[in-house]
């Protein structure tokens, strides 16, 4: 953590989403309360069930309610409604290493970082499945190969946030996808951020994830699918055309080498098609090129209202 004086003029606050986690949020709360004492801890209900907002309070923590369903929307109400200098995002299942919490803020504080990841790193299986694992690499790697490789763990539901990221986070998701716009809006205007490995243990017994593997991983997938066709239009629809045009040229080579040979035209069909597929292809390219301008633009004010809000508190 920072000096014992400046942090005492920062303002750090631990932020909980929470859905149905009556077993593990009692202990979430004691760890970040001894691994943070002068934060403030909030907890976000998402209608839960059974008596996570009971317990929550018995554990000292504030909390509040959000009734539209899903992770997304949770995150979108705490981020409009918390004013601090530092966040702490982190998930309500006892999954994450409390004591990683300080270090993650002294480097946000000392490198004035807008966004520090805690990449998971374990050994249990139980924790973290090797289906998991590999499906966290793929999605990582497909929105890094197109972004930029900053970081190694796109879906850590453990972060820290500056102020200037968090207020200008439009938070646009409803689910576990709100992970990926987190890191593609740091990734796409360029912000300062770091990493801190942070270790990752299995839920406590009587505890249940509330993660669907494979909705929730197409999920994903479609999320990274529409951030690249919004923020990268060009690359997008270059490559739809592309396909396109490899489609139309495997059905017109044939004809036109035969209309070189014959100087007939037997198979009129498929030379229509072939026709009306590289016609296709080419509008696909112009409307790359004409909404790249367009992404252009909402890029350069997304970063202008970005620099309008003050950067992170420096030593």
């Amino acid at each position: 953590m920072p000096s014992s004086s400046a942090a005492a003029s920062l303002q750090v606050v631990v932020l909980i989403p929470c859905y149905n986690e009556e077993v593990a949020i009692p202990s979430v709360i004691r760890q970040f309360r001894a691994a943070l004492p002068d934060a403030s801890i909030y907890v976000y209900d998402n209608n839960s069930s059974d008596r996570t907002v009971a317990v929550a309070r018995e554990a000292g923590a504030v909390v509040r309610s959000e009734p539209l369903q899903g992770k997304g929307h949770v995150i979108r109400r705490m981020f409009a409604d918390i004013e601090a200098d530092f966040y702490v995002l982190v998930d309500g299942d006892a999954t994450y290493d409390a004591s990683a919490a300080p270090e993650m803020v002294k480097q946000a504080y000392e490198q004035g970082l807008d966004m520090v990841n805690g990449a998971r790193v374990t050994d249990r299986e139980a924790a973290y499945r090797r289906g998991h694992v590999l499906g966290n690499r793929v999605l990582t790697g497909l929105v890094t190969s197109v972004f930029g490789r900053r970081l190694s763990d796109m879906l850590s539901g453990y972060r820290v946030f500056s102020r200037r990221f968090v207020k200008s986070f439009p938070a646009l998701s409803s689910g576990f996808e709100t992970e990926t716009e987190m890191t593609v809006h740091a990734l796409e205007l360029a912000m300062p951020i770091g990493e801190v490995a942070t270790s990752y243990v299995e839920r406590p017994p009587g505890s249940s994830s509330k993660l669907r593997t494979y909705s929730d991983g197409f999920r994903i997938l479609r999320m990274i699918v529409n951030l690249v066709k919004q923020e990268r239009p060009l690359l997008f629809f270059c490559v739809i055309g592309a396909i396109i045009l490899l489609c139309g040229l495997g059905l017109g080579t044939p004809v036109v080498l035969e209309f070189f040979r014959t100087g007939m035209v037997p198979r009129l069909p498929t030379a229509l098609l072939a026709t009306g597929l590289v016609m296709l292809a080419a509008l696909s390219f112009v409307c790359g090129l004409i909404l790249d301008s367009v992404a252009l633009g909402r890029r350069e004010a997304k970063r202008l209202v970005y620099l309008a809000l003050p950067g992170p508190p420096r030593p």
